[in-house]
């Protein structure tokens, strides 16, 4: 059994669903997989006293679970007064619009074509609803359109899919962008140095107790994965799958297709830098 203070970024143990700090609280959503982990964390977010709530995520298209966290709201005393998207993938935002006409609420989000009213999203905004502070940090890089939601008073940021609670991220090109995501971790450390950031409220997985932890380990990963993938190139490995099968090798095969994704951010991440010269057509 590992011992769960040993791991990356110190994960919470126990139910994932439920109050994870003073003003946060995760509603699961029924979608786990591979690739969502336990499924989907939908945040609600406010501040205590206060009868308006934040949503973060509403997650996938599906009406129990959409309602579920109204419910939830409802139970605390609260309504929710505004949706906010992390980003536009399927698990995070599909059910925004319905969720959206089940509260009477607008959406932000960073790109336009997620938004339901006049407002979007972006760096350095403050959403300040029902007394509540969070501020908006761009962290590209899984998707061009990710952010994160810093909450001072919780001395905690909400991650999306930029930091998980349970493994890493895929970056997978041409959507994720390795240089951009390399430079969004570094935001984040920032965050944990000089704004007292120790807890991670990911997109899926537990919450992290030890945020600095999490983003160092990430950022050793992908320094870690990279070095592999240069030398295997170095190697003779010309394409995207010669350098999965090298790399990846003791990793269950099933993963295979979603690691040739995040080896092509990779391999192009090393040529825009000059650090190889292979042309990856594979």
């Amino acid at each position: 059994m590992t011992d769960a203070a040993a791991l990356p970024g110190q994960p919470r143990g126990g139910v994932l669903s439920g109050p994870a700090t003073a003003r946060a609280v995760n509603v699961l959503a029924p979608n786990p997989s591979a690739m969502t982990l336990d499924g989907t964390n939908t945040w609600i977010v406010s501040e205590p006293g206060s009868a308006l709530a934040v949503v973060v995520d509403p997650g996938p298209q599906d009406e129990t679970h959409l309602r579920a966290v109204i419910e939830t709201v409802e139970a605390a005393g609260k309504r929710v007064a505004l949706t906010l998207l992390t980003h536009g993938h399927p698990d995070h935002a599909e059910g925004a619009a319905r969720f959206a006409e089940l509260t009477r609420t607008p959406v932000r989000a960073l790109d336009a074509a997620l938004r339901l009213g006049d407002e979007g999203l972006a760096e350095g905004d403050v959403v300040t609803t029902g007394g509540l502070e969070m501020r908006v940090v761009a962290t590209p890089g899984h998707t061009a359109d990710s952010l994160s939601f810093h909450l001072p008073a919780d001395r905690a940021v909400l991650t999306g899919d930029t930091v998980l609670g349970r493994g890493t991220t895929v970056v997978a090109h041409p959507e994720g962008r390795l240089g951009d995501y390399l430079d969004s971790l570094r935001r984040l450390r920032s965050l944990t140095v000089d704004d007292g950031v120790h807890t991670v409220l990911p997109g899926h997985g537990p919450v992290l107790e030890d945020a600095q932890g999490a983003v160092e380990f990430y950022l050793a990963h992908r320094a870690h994965r990279l070095a592999q993938v240069e030398t295997a190139v170095e190697n003779g490995c010309a394409t995207a799958p010669e350098v999965v099968a090298h790399v990846y090798a003791d990793v269950d095969r099933s993963l295979w297709p979603a690691a040739e994704l995040s080896v092509r951010a990779q391999l192009a991440y090393l040529r825009e830098h000059g650090l190889i010269g292979v042309s990856d057509t594979g």
